[in-house]
């Protein structure tokens, strides 16, 4: 407290309301290998549907991570993802690819154009980038032109032709939309209103295709040539291929007029050229409208209108990776300046399609832990399950290795539960139960004891609906849900086994199906089994964790229960820290913690505890070490595993009283 020096009023206020804090409980946590998607860094995703739009849909090389995932999120909507780093490339403009990482690897490595691929990239790497096209038009006469009287159609065109004969070639560019007049420029003369995209040049002649008249409904192809025989000399109107998404061509914008510049205004248009994203050839993806090439640019409502921060901000396709060489002044101020907006043609249309992006669907045991040790730092990531995924790799035939790993990083964070499956191996397409059952035992023989684990018997069968097939996924991702399920209908500290928590969602059946006998095997060598019962579905029957030696937390709801303790403890005794280690403060501790056990104790996780934090365990040799010590005493609640009954007959004449106890 501060001294007065002369008379006053000192106000202060002590906080004394610190309570312990609710924490998550249910955040998974899984490395993946996807379609496309970052790579490198956690992604929040909360639905499937997310998970899609962000990482892709599932192939044949992807599909057991995919389902891992999602299946998780048929139970809980706290996931977190990491796209592993393997041999993947963007696709580029220039055809040769480079690996783009994430944000991050874009913004320290390339976002100042040094990446020499062209002018774009795709935003993350996989071959789905080589269906995108860029188009972007930077002036008005490379928007719309009336073809001058030097540049008529050449010669008659027929009803019918897919081709056109032009005075002169290089004023076109594929792509570009062709409207045709009559010999005086009436363009309201047959054949008037319809369109026709230029799909090849070679020299002076225009391969052409008739497309869609409804310019506001957008533009499809596929009808033949001509409508309507088109005469010699006649005139041509040429526009950008997609100048109906825009309400004018471009020119300059108001702020470069407002600081004396001109033609720094350009239009953007991303295409899934090849269907391969949308699933239809040509569709627009996105479009921006009246951007700048100024770098310090502004729109109306003052943010940046610099056409590559707007891409960099705005865009789930392209990365800006260079300007196009002919712009001159792309990338300089406004103030003043005048910008080369024609590029080497006053017509130019600056089109590209990127190509050069590739799979690695394939990981190596290494790419998937470094993938995994994003979730290693306990402070920065909050994450409760560890989802593995397929065991088996290439390289890991057992599936030992991985899970080793993931037993060690859940061991190393303390507060989170690694859950795997056996190798695909040990159960897919093995007829015999009895060997099914021994390679599952001797999957769980080769791991370390860990109460931070969680081992199942296998795989389930489901179906496939991006792809219309079905296909065997490891129950892990369930596993986890089950976890995440009973947190919302009950308490961590609940056991998420059993027929009242444990059913199976999304199964047709299980690769491997154990018996009484087998389960009996598989509970000894902690696996829990995962089994169809007729008439109740399938379910997991099972509550133990990887740990071997006999004690309370050889079970899921125990560890969990200590996790959850653990947790919301040790988060407010931070507020502890470098306070006085005196009995106010110990007895400040005990009112802290007492009341969330009671409650704990109330929700039916614990039937007793017992708070010491006083002069016996915290001496005076402690207190000059300036240390604090609270010793938290607690009795968990126990899972019914095994249920006994007794049935017994007596005579008619005999009490009940007389034999119960007997």
């Amino acid at each position: 407290m501060a001294f007065l020096v002369s008379p006053g009023v000192l106000v202060t206020e002590k906080d004394l309301t610190n309570v312990v804090p609710a924490v998550a409980t249910s955040i998974a946590g899984i490395s993946v290998v996807s379609e496309k998607g970052p790579m490198d860094e956690i992604v929040a995703i909360s639905s499937e549907q997310e998970y899609v739009d962000v990482f892709g849909k599932p192939d044949s090389n992807t599909f057991e991570y995919f389902f891992s995932a999602t299946n998780f999120l048929q139970y809980g909507n706290a996931l977190r993802v990491v796209r592993a780093v393997t041999g993947n490339l963007n696709a580029s403009g220039d055809g040769s690819g480079l690996q783009i990482k994430n944000t991050d690897h874009y913004t320290n490595n390339y976002a100042d154009g040094s990446g020499s691929v062209g002018s774009w990239a795709a935003r993350t790497a996989g071959t789905w980038g080589n269906n995108l096209k860029v188009s972007m038009c930077t002036n008005s006469t490379a928007f719309e032109q009336t073809m001058p009287a030097d540049n008529l159609v050449a010669g008659n065109a027929s009803k019918g032709a897919t081709s056109i004969t032009v005075d002169d070639g290089t004023e076109f560019n594929v792509g570009d939309l062709l409207e045709f007049g009559d010999i005086s420029g009436n363009f309201n003369a047959a054949p008037s209103g319809e369109y026709y995209k230029i799909t090849a040049i070679s020299s002076n002649t225009l391969t052409i295709a008739r497309v869609n008249t409804n310019v506001e409904s957008g533009l499809a192809g596929g009808q033949t040539g001509l409508k309507d025989a088109v005469v010699d000399n006649a005139y041509i109107k040429r526009r950008w291929e997609y100048f109906y998404l825009f309400d004018s061509a471009p020119g300059t914008t108001q702020y470069a007029s407002d600081n004396g510049a001109s033609n720094d205004e350009l239009h953007i248009v991303v295409v899934d050229e090849d269907g391969g994203i949308t699933g239809v050839a040509g569709s627009v993806l996105e479009k921006y409208e009246g951007l700048s090439q100024g770098s310090d640019a502004k729109n109306a409502q003052g943010g940046t209108n610099y056409y590559v921060d707007v891409l960099y901000n705005s865009s789930e396709y392209i990365y800006w990776m260079d300007h196009e060489t002919s712009l001159s002044g792309a990338g300089a101020a406004v103030t003043g300046n005048t910008f080369d907006n024609t590029g080497s043609a006053s017509h130019t249309v600056f089109s590209t399609s990127l190509s050069g992006g590739t799979d690695d669907n394939v990981p190596t045991n290494g790419e998937l832990e470094l993938a995994y040790d994003k979730f290693a730092d306990t402070e920065s990531v909050d994450v409760n399950f560890i989802i593995g995924g397929p065991s088996q790799t290439d390289a890991d035939a057992t599936g030992d290795t991985k899970a080793t790993m993931l037993i060690d990083l859940a061991e190393q964070r303390k507060d989170c539960v690694a859950f795997i499956s056996p190798a695909r191996a040990d159960v897919v397409n093995v007829t015999d139960p009895i060997a099914q059952t021994q390679n599952v035992a001797d999957f769980a023989d080769g791991l370390p004891s860990s109460s931070y684990a969680v081992f199942d018997s296998g795989y389930k069968y489901q179906y496939d609906k991006y792809n219309d097939v079905y296909r065997y996924v490891p129950l892990n991702g369930d596993v986890a849900g089950l976890c995440a399920r009973t947190d919302l209908v009950a308490d961590p500290w609940y056991s998420p086994g059993g027929f009242n928590r444990g059913q199976i969602r999304g199964a047709l059946k299980l690769a491997y199906n154990p018996t009484q006998a087998q389960r009996d095997i598989l509970y000894r060598k902690r696996v829990n089994p995962v089994t169809s019962f007729p008439g109740q579905g399938i379910v997991l029957f099972g509550d133990k964790t990887a740990l071997s030696k006999p004690s309370a937390f050889d079970r899921i709801n125990v560890r969990r229960l200590f996790i959850t303790l653990e947790k919301a403890v040790s988060t407010a005794s931070k507020f502890q820290l470098f306070e006085f280690n005196d009995e106010f403060t110990r007895a400040q501790f005990r009112n802290l913690v007492e009341p969330f056990l009671r409650d704990v104790q109330g929700r039916r996780g614990i039937t007793d505890f017992a708070v010491v934090a006083d002069e016996t365990n915290n001496t005076g040799e402690v207190i000059d070490r300036n240390e604090f010590v609270a010793d938290i005493f607690v009795k968990p609640a126990r899972s019914i595993n095994f249920i006994k009954l007794n049935f017994v007959a007596t005579r008619t004449g005999v009490a009940f009283s007389e034999v119960v106890g007997a």
